[in-house]
């Protein structure tokens, strides 16, 4: 395998990783000013870099298969349209602007999350680019400013509007607990996950997203007509027994809305769920909102809803959903203490069967324990 000092003739000076996250529940609420309740999983983003003497940026990535690209760039250079470069010109573009005291550097990207899976890969190498690059150059950032900061690079430079909910389990979230988080003033806790009641299992189906293209700004853009149409700043405005208000809205406009504000009532309901060990409700829950997706907000795929029939019709599944933002993507299975690895096995081999392409099982992480640390 290909290593830094193969690349660039010297030892990384720094090493910092980040999380992907599986979102419980609680989509397409962040940018809404809404609640979210994702969870670290064992996958994550790996940046081993090394300073420079000079301004030049060079970035090396290595895929699963061990291929290797090289890319770089001049700090002060910077240009969108050049792929995932975009990411890392975005971070040193941001702390130039702030006045951080950053210059070159040479860096390799190692990373098991998978791309356009739904489970954040962007956020989780963004958060660990920021934290080598405040190692290395003792830049002062907490890791509430580095989620900040990794959201405003994914939309002012990248270019994908994406809310705050994925940076933020990337930089605070662990896979003992669910992250909690009030998007509109970032106030968070973490709920312990029952693992002696229940059990996640997660999937890739094989249909990769991408953020950046037009379905997912067009929803935040709905969105944000639904609200303004009915003179609110934002739709976490408006609460659940509003919903005769939001069907007099013209279509879509109707559906995205519901989905919304049903869907922060779900995010309520599943922290008191798991706080009482209520794996049968919260399945319910994950049930409801799989529904709303696929329905209302129209942003599941008929690989996504294959995959999650067919875990519904597994013997000790509580519930079943897409995660992420959709499109394509994973979903999450609510399993029975102990089942997660055999339920998650039979669904991707029926769905191998079913659809013709392969589900990836990424949950629980294969060869390692059930619960391993984030």
């Amino acid at each position: 395998m290909t290593t830094f000092s193969d690349l660039f003739g010297t030892e990384p000076q720094v090493q910092a990783s980040a999380p992907g996250r599986v979102n419980l529940i609680g989509e397409h609420t962040d940018y809404n000013g809404g609640f979210v309740l994702p969870t670290a999983i064992p996958q994550r983003a790996t940046v081993h870099l090394a300073a420079r003497e000079d301004e030049t940026a060079r970035m090396a990535t290595l895929s699963a298969a061990g291929a290797c690209t090289v890319e770089d760039y001049v700090l002060g250079a910077e240009s969108a349209g050049r792929g995932w470069l975009d990411y890392v010109q975005g971070v040193t573009k941001l702390l130039q602007d702030e006045g951080a005291p950053v210059h070159g550097f040479d860096a390799m990207i190692v990373s098991d999350v998978p791309i356009g899976s739904g489970l954040s890969s962007s956020a989780a190498l963004l958060v660990a680019l920021f934290r080598a690059l405040r190692l290395a150059f003792d830049v002062d950032l907490s890791d509430l400013e580095i989620a900040r900061l990794s959201q405003r690079v994914e939309n002012e430079f990248v270019g994908a509007r994406v809310g705050i909910m994925d940076p933020m389990a990337a930089s605070l979230a662990d896979t003992d607990a669910a992250l909690f988080l009030d998007t509109r003033d970032l106030s968070f806790r973490r709920v312990p996950l029952p693992h002696e009641a229940l059990e996640l299992a997660v999937l890739h189906s094989g249909v990769a997203h991408q953020h950046a293209s037009g379905d997912y700004n067009t929803r935040r853009a709905e969105c944000e007509e639904a609200a303004r149409v009915l003179g609110v700043a934002q739709l976490r405005d408006l609460p659940v027994d509003d919903l005769d208000r939001l069907a007099a809205l013209p279509e879509p406009l109707n559906r995205r809305a519901r989905h919304v504000v049903t869907e922060n009532a779900r995010v309520l309901e599943a922290v008191a769920a798991l706080e009482r060990a209520d794996a049968v409700r919260l399945g319910v829950l994950f049930d409801a909102s799989h529904a709303s997706m696929r329905d209302d907000y129209e942003v599941s795929t008929p690989e996504i809803d294959l995959l999650v029939s067919l875990a519904r019709a597994e013997p000790g599944v509580y519930g079943a959903r897409l995660t992420g933002g959709g499109f394509g993507g994973s979903i999450v299975v609510l399993c029975a203490p102990g089942t997660a690895a055999r339920t998650a096995a039979r669904v991707a081999e029926a769905y191998g069967v079913q659809a013709g392409c392969a589900a990836t099982v990424l949950v629980p992480k294969p060869g390692s324990n059930a619960h391993p640390e984030a």
